[in-house]
């Protein structure tokens, strides 16, 4: 599996630093901000950007580009403003209480089609469509949760709206990519 781009601790940085500035523009009302950027941002990569209280670690959002269709920093400016403003899971984030969150970003790599033998937790993020039906999970999420491989498939079913078990279907379809994951804490 192809592992996401190498990014230096300075482009981290910049795209933890844009991702927040990105939200706060949004939140009043105003242009997202605008960068000279380095070139490795300004590549195509899918990425995800989570949004987490600090008092209690608990989810705020988390939105994200599977496919690369946009340069990483405009892929993690717009995905950190959907987390904040447009995860169906959750009120948007209000101007007050942003201070209050921390971001994390996942820089993936491509996305592969992955055997369920082949899926080690904590490295593989995973995907599975079936059905007209898909869910994602991050590669963090089984680690943050103990799952292991099974629970991991068995919580990405049940992440696309998919019965238990939807993973062992000949129909399902599923896909593996590796992350590189960075947060402000």
């Amino acid at each position: 599996m192809t592992a996401p781009p190498e990014l230096s601790l300075e482009s981290r940085r910049i795209l933890l630093a844009l991702a927040r500035r990105a939200i706060e523009a949004r939140l009043a009302r105003r242009p997202p901000p605008v960068e000279d950027l380095p070139p490795d941002l300004r590549e195509p990569c899918g990425a995800f950007v989570t949004l987490k209280r600090r008092r209690d670690g608990d989810l705020r959002g988390c939105v994200g580009y599977v496919e690369p269709h946009f340069p990483l920093a405009e892929s993690v400016a717009r995905a950190a403003v959907a987390a904040a403003t447009a995860d169906g899971r959750f009120d948007p984030v209000t101007a007050g209480e942003l201070a209050g969150l921390s971001l994390d970003v996942s820089v993936l790599g491509p996305v592969r089609p992955i055997a369920p033998e082949d899926i080690r937790v904590g490295v593989h993020g995973l995907m599975i469509r079936c059905r007209g039906h898909g869910g994602l999970l991050l590669p963090q999420v089984p680690v943050e949760h103990g799952w292991d491989r099974v629970a991991f498939l068995e919580h990405t079913c049940r992440k696309a709206g998919l019965p238990s078990g939807t993973w062992e279907d000949p129909d399902a379809e599923l896909y593996g990519f590796t992350a590189t994951v960075f947060g402000e804490d």
